[in-house]
């Protein structure tokens, strides 16, 4: 019997700043309605924004969670991660029969029968589906960030720790996006910034 599997993937584990974005993504049963699917970090970022419509259009059912800094520092990054997938199949659950999740974990108390799969988003269409949507949202959501928060860089680095973004933590110190259970962030908490934080007046 032919099931409908719910992909489930997340974006932004490793960042410094910006949220945790976790997908899931249910295809119609049959033949995978789009071509040219992999894992997110193996497409550029136009196959990514050229893809994306596409998941929304043939997905039988699909959900993007925002999890934010707040509730990473809260939470941790692992628990933050777990309720974003969480929260993500149940988004889905009125027509999974079963979850696909990427790594090695799974979240408790899920709606339905679910596998951690290791490298999932090389190997199953639905995560490589959960994986485009969860990167391509945050990015967008940092594209935002940048607009309010330019002197970071996030528009480039998306809130990695790239030397840029080091530097300027260490310049104009942590802005409200930042986690602060992070430690180049916490770091830069006790430290004295060097330069004035500016925040564009029409984002406040």
């Amino acid at each position: 019997m032919t099931l409908h599997i719910a992909g489930i993937d997340e974006a932004g584990r490793g960042p410094l700043a910006g949220p945790v974005v976790v997908a899931a993504v249910v295809f119609p049963k049959g033949p995978i309605p789009v071509d040219g699917l992999n894992d997110s970090k193996a497409l550029t970022e136009k196959k990514r924004e050229a893809l994306y419509p596409r998941i929304l259009e043939t997905a039988l059912a699909y959900s993007i969670v925002v999890v934010e800094p707040e509730e990473i520092d809260l939470r941790n990054i692992f628990q933050a991660t777990m309720h974003g997938m969480r929260e993500a199949l149940l988004g889905v659950a009125h027509v999974a029969d079963c979850a696909r999740i990427d790594g090695n974990k799974l979240p408790k108390d899920l709606p339905c029968p679910a596998e951690a799969w290791v490298g999932g988003d090389a190997r199953d269409p639905s995560i490589m589906a959960a994986s485009i949507l969860a990167k391509v949202s945050r990015d967008h959501r940092m594209l935002e960030l940048h607009a309010q928060y330019p002197h970071y860089g996030f528009d480039r680095h998306k809130g990695y720790p790239s030397p840029q973004h080091l530097q300027a933590l260490q310049q104009y110190g942590p802005c409200p996006q930042h986690r602060r259970s992070f430690a180049p962030v916490r770091n830069a908490l006790n430290a004295p910034a060097q330069g004035e934080l500016l925040v564009n007046p029409q984002l406040r």
